[in-house]
C-alpha cells in the first residue's frame, strides 16, 4: 500500500525551479529517503508533501488525501519534524509534552515515549539546557505523540556529533519497528545506506535514481577495490612473458589492476577478491596486508552526476 504518491511534482519560485517533475511512491512500513546535496530541492519537496507549501503543478497524495485541502485530517494521521524548529527556551521537556498532548484526543503516554527515545531522565530539564541530540529527540517525541501512520523527518541529524547521529539512527529504526512509515531527507549518504529501505537521489530538483540501496550500488556505484601489500614487488612470469598485472587482468571478475612496487590495487566485481587471492597463492606471491573498499551511495552520486557529494557540501 502506497502512503505517499507524488506525480510530476513541480515547484517554481519565479524563474527558479526548485522541484522539477518529481514522481515517486512510499510504501507502508518502509523507511524512504530523499537524499542529495544541500540545495537539491529535498526540503522544498517535503514541504509540499507535508502540506506546508503548494506545488506549482503535479499531484501529491498522503494516505489517500490531499496535503492541503485535507490538512486537518492529515495533521491527526502524520507527524512532522521540521529542519528548523524551536520551543520556548525555558519550558521543560515535561511541560512541552503535556502541552502538546492536550491537543490530541488520544495521545500516547508521553513518559513511555520519552523512555523509548532515551530521554526519560530529562523531564525536568529546560529546552535551553538540552544537547543537540536530546533536543532532536524531544521534537521527534512531539511528532509521535498521536501515534501517526507516517512521520516526516527533515535533515534529522544535521549538526549532531557522530555519536549522537548513530544513536539517532537507532531511534529512527525503532520508530519504523513500532509500525510507523518514515520519510526522511538527508545529505549524509552513509546515513541513507544504514537506514533506508529505498532511496530517491535528488539533484537540481530532479530524481536521478530511485531504488533499494543494494540495487543502486550494484547498478551505479562501480567496482569494489582491494589494495594489497606484497612482500616484494610484483613478479614477472618469465616462462610466459607476462607480468603479474596482465595475469590478474585475465581473470573474468577483475576489471582493473594497478601495480605500484610492492602495492597492488585491484578492482573487480562479485567474488573477484577470492579469484585474485587464489591466483596469487598459485604464484607463491605472499601478502602482508589487505584492505578492501566497497562502493556506496557516494560512488553512486559521483557516477551519476560527475560530482562528488562531499565536494558539493564544501562548496
Amino acid at each position: 500500500m502506497s502512503v505517499v504518491v507524488c506525480e510530476e511534482v513541480v515547484r517554481r519560485f519565479g524563474a527558479v525551479t526548485a522541484v522539477d517533475g518529481v514522481s515517486f511512491q512510499v510504501e507502508q512500513g518502509e523507511i524512504f529517503g530523499l537524499i542529495g546535496p544541500n540545495g537539491a530541492g529535498k526540503t522544498t519537496l517535503l514541504n509540499c508533501v507535508e502540506g506546508l507549501d503548494r506545488p506549482t503543478s503535479g499531484s501529491i497524495s498522503v494516505l489517500g488525501r490531499h496535503p492541503v485541502t485535507d490538512r486537518h485530517e492529515l495533521t491527526l494521521r502524520t507527524g512532522v519534524q521540521l529542519q528548523t524548529a524551536a520551543l520556548p527556551p525555558r519550558i521543560t521537556v515535561a511541560e512541552a509534552m503535556r502541552l502538546y498532548s492536550s491537543l490530541y484526543k488520544a495521545p500516547v503516554p508521553w513518559k513511555e515515549l520519552l523512555a523509548t527515545l532515551g530521554i526519560a531522565g530529562k523531564q525536568k530539564t529546560t529546552v535551553e539546557r538540552l544537547s543537540g541530540g536530546e533536543r532532536q529527540r524531544v521534537f521527534i517525541a512531539l511528532a509521535l505523540l498521536h501515534k501517526p501512520e507516517v512521520v516526516f523527518l527533515d535533515e534529522l541529524t544535521t549538526a549532531l556529533d557522530p555519536q549522537a547521529r548513530l544513536a539517532m539512527w537507532e531511534v529512527v529504526k525503532e520508530i519504523r519497528d513500532r509500525g510507523t512509515t518514515v520519510v526522511l531527507t538527508t545529505h549524509y549518504m552513509e546515513e541513507a545506506e544504514h537506514l533506508c529501505d529505498r532511496v530517491g537521489i535528488i539533484d537540481h530538483g530532479s530524481i536521478i535514481a530511485l531504488d533499494i540501496v543494494p540495487a543502486l550500488i550494484r547498478d551505479h556505484a562501480g567496482d569494489a577495490t582491494a589494495r594489497l601489500t606484497l612482500t616484494q614487488p610484483a613478479p614477472v612470469n618469465l616462462d610466459r612473458g607476462l607480468d603479474l598485472e596482465l595475469e590478474l587482468e585475465s581473470i573474468d571478475t577483475v576489471t582493473k589492476v594497478q601495480p605500484d612496487g610492492k602495492y597492488l590495487t585491484v578492482q573487480g566485481t562479485g567474488g573477484f577478491l577470492q579469484d585474485v587471492l587464489a591466483e596469487l597463492t598459485a604464484r607463491d606471491v605472499r601478502i602482508v596486508d589487505l584492505r578492501t573498499t566497497s562502493p556506496g551511495l557516494e560512488d553512486v552520486f559521483l557516477n551519476l552526476t560527475g560530482r562528488a557529494m562531499r565536494t558539493e557540501e564544501q562548496s
